[in-house]
């Protein structure tokens, strides 16, 4: 055996190992749980998440609905996107819109324009609403240095608040789910992959995301060090030049802080190689609300966010 093959095969079961684990996460909630809901946005990393929970319950459907808090600042391509996975496997989406809560004054617009931070209160009042008692969630560890701190299984308060001091142990593959009345738990299957082992598992399995995640034209303007692109959240501002560029995002949020990097990568294949030469994450290098302050991600997590 050669080395190339020895390390294909290294990689091959590593996807497997997380592949397996995933599942049996999915399959510990169902046996455990019994309201969970998945939070789906569309991007890579809840688009994920569903293809391991179809592969869970396979062939029977996936016993849970979706959720996705809608900002309001979404790319277009990803909610078509989000629709069709949702047309295509016969699922249950509940959408939770921050635009009906800034309609109605329970919501205020910052005057920075950003809605990430004000998903929030829509997401724990449809939890609360639909009595979901486990949510899973398609953060990683990798991702941001407050969510290295959480467990698979990570216990919310009756608030819906997170406390890094109410963690459980987790030895080998035993999850304690339990929580009192009004509690519930949020579930991520994700936390031991990587950006680099998201984009390996989706190139072997071929699993279909929305265009924006390889490269393509778009008109973008630069701000904070990042290239933002025109939407109703507003700009460019006075003195931000428009360019058009061959980008891609590595990540998909609020279309007011999530910034394009630019990029070549037009296939699954080139995106991986591009992930593997990459020093940021990709919330470091693309995600304008988590440079609000160095806890901003905690502080939030704290406040009930993903």
């Amino acid at each position: 055996m050669t080395i190339a093959q020895s390390a294909t095969d290294a990689a091959r079961d590593h996807l497997a190992a997380l592949e397996s684990e995933a599942v049996h996460i999915f399959r510990e909630v169902a046996g455990e749980f019994d309201r969970p809901v998945i939070l789906f946005s569309g991007g890579k990393d809840s688009t994920l998440l569903l293809h391991l929970a179809i592969k869970a319950f396979h062939p029977a459907p996936v016993p849970f609905p979706l959720l996705h808090v809608d900002t309001g600042h979404n790319f277009d391509e990803v909610l078509r996107f989000r629709d069709h996975v949702v047309e295509k496997y016969g699922l249950r989406l509940i959408v939770a819109r921050v635009q009906d809560y800034l309609d109605d004054g329970r919501l205020t617009e910052r005057p920075d324009g950003t809605r990430n931070p004000l998903q929030t209160q829509p997401l724990l009042d449809a939890i609360a609403d639909n009595r979901f008692d486990a949510v899973f969630g398609g953060g990683r560890r990798d991702e941001e240095r407050a969510r290295a701190k959480e467990r698979i299984f990570s216990l919310r308060n009756a608030f819906g608040q997170w406390d890094p001091r109410r963690q459980r142990p987790e030895l080998w593959n035993l999850y304690n789910g339990r929580h009192r009345a009004g509690e519930h738990v949020r579930v991520f299957p994700l936390s031991n992959w990587t950006e680099a082992d998201v984009w390996n598992y989706i190139a072997r399995e071929r699993v279909e995301l929305p265009s924006i995640y390889y490269a393509h034209k778009r008109a973008v303007f630069r701000r904070d060090g990042m290239w933002l692109t025109e939407g109703p959240w507003g700009g460019p501002r006075e003195g931000e030049e428009v360019h058009e560029l061959t980008v891609r995002y590595r990540t998909v949020g609020d279309g007011s802080c999530t910034g394009a990097v630019e990029s070549d990568a037009a296939t699954v294949e080139e995106v991986v190689a591009e992930v593997l030469a990459s020093r940021l994450t990709e919330r470091g290098a693309t995600r304008a609300d988590d440079r609000l302050s160095e806890a901003a991600m905690e502080d939030r997590k704290r406040e009930g966010y993903f």
